[in-house]
C-alpha cells in the first residue's frame, strides 16, 4: 500500500476514533504490517506540525487527533459538555427541586460538593448565598437548557412527565 494512501486511511482511524489508538491496532484494522503503520504515523504527525493547523496526532498513550490546547477555548464554546451519570443525577435533583439548598442537596446526594464544582465550572448551574449566608441556593442556568434542548419552565416539564420518583434513589 503506498504510503499517502496508508497516511489518509490512519488519518480516517485516528479521525473517527475516540479512544487513543496503538499501532498494532490500527495495523489490525487497516490490514497491514504494524511497522509500516509506525512509519506512516511518523509521518503523518510530521505533516500536522509542519501545517501550523489547529489539529495535532497526540502520541502520549497512543494516537489520537486532538484540537490544540491554543484552540481549545473554541472547542468549549461549541462543543456540549461529558457528564459523569452521578453528576447528572445531581443536576436532575437540582433541576427537579430548584432552587435548592447545598445543604439540603448534599443530604440527598453526598458527592454533590465535587458535582457542583464541576456543574459550577461547565456553566450548568449557579449558585447565591442564601437570606442566611449560611449555605447556597442552586439553580440552573440558561445553558443547561440550551445543553438539554429544553423550552420553557423546568417546572411545568416536570408536571407534565409527572415526576413522582422518590428524589434519594437518583
Amino acid at each position: 500500500m503506498e504510503n499517502e494512501v496508508l497516511k489518509a486511511k490512519i488519518e480516517a482511524v485516528l479521525f473517527i476514533t475516540s479512544k487513543a489508538m496503538q499501532p498494532d491496532e490500527i495495523a489490525q484494522i487497516l490490514e497491514v504490517d504494524e511497522e509500516k503503520v509506525q512509519e506512516a504515523l511518523l509521518d503523518l504527525m510530521f505533516d500536522y506540525s509542519s501545517r501550523n493547523g489547529a489539529l495535532e496526532i497526540d502520541d502520549e498513550d497512543g494516537y489520537i487527533i486532538q484540537v490544540k490546547a491554543e484552540h481549545m477555548d473554541i472547542v468549549e464554546k461549541l462543543c456540549p459538555v461529558e457528564l459523569s451519570p452521578a453528576v447528572i443525577k445531581t443536576l436532575t435533583v437540582i433541576a427537579l427541586k430548584e432552587p435548592i439548598r447545598q445543604s439540603y442537596l448534599k443530604e440527598i446526594r453526598p458527592s454533590a460538593y465535587e458535582h457542583i464544582a464541576e456543574l459550577l465550572e461547565q456553566g450548568l448551574i449557579s449558585r447565591s448565598k442564601d437570606k442566611n449566608g449560611r449555605s447556597f441556593n442552586i439553580r440552573t442556568t440558561k445553558k443547561f437548557q440550551e445543553y438539554f434542548k429544553l423550552k420553557g419552565d423546568i417546572k411545568a416539564l416536570v408536571k407534565k412527565l409527572d415526576a413522582t420518583q422518590d428524589l434519594k434513589n437518583l
